[in-house]
């Protein structure tokens, strides 16, 4: 099991395991949203998320009628991108773990709408949308 919460530490959770299916997401959403070139996410396994305290601090954010952003509402760090659909699929936003979840990036996706003072400069997968 795999812990891990927001800046201030208000909220926490545990994940069961993560699925390797984790990349570096370069669209403008994620980009904003982490104040960085991207956002690195890992899929949990289904059922195997929970919130170990602060859930009624968490904040959602919509930002697709598919996708539902959370973050911390007193720190603002971003949670998790959940996609609604026949099932529901949570990534956690892999750098609030606290530890090595023993996994690595895969590939990078969006890159069309990478931030333009960014290069990638690793030998990672590029696509232009979601593989």
């Amino acid at each position: 099991m795999l812990e891990g919460g927001c800046l201030c530490g208000r909220v926490r959770y545990q994940v069961d395991s993560l699925d390797d299916d984790v990349s570096h997401c370069h669209c403008s959403m994620c980009r904003k949203a982490h104040g960085a070139a991207f956002g690195t996410y890992a899929a949990v396994k289904p059922g195997g998320f929970r919130w170990l305290q602060g859930e009624t601090l968490v904040k959602e954010y919509a930002s697709t009628p598919q996708v539902t952003r959370t973050f911390g509402g007193h720190c603002g760090t971003t949670l998790q991108f959940i996609v609604e659909g026949e099932t529901r699929k949570i990534d956690v936003a892999l750098g609030t773990l606290d530890g090595d979840p023993g996994i690595r990036p895969r590939y990078h996706i969006f890159t069309d709408s990478k931030a333009p003072w960014f290069e990638i400069t690793d030998n990672l997968p590029q696509y232009k949308t979601r593989p």
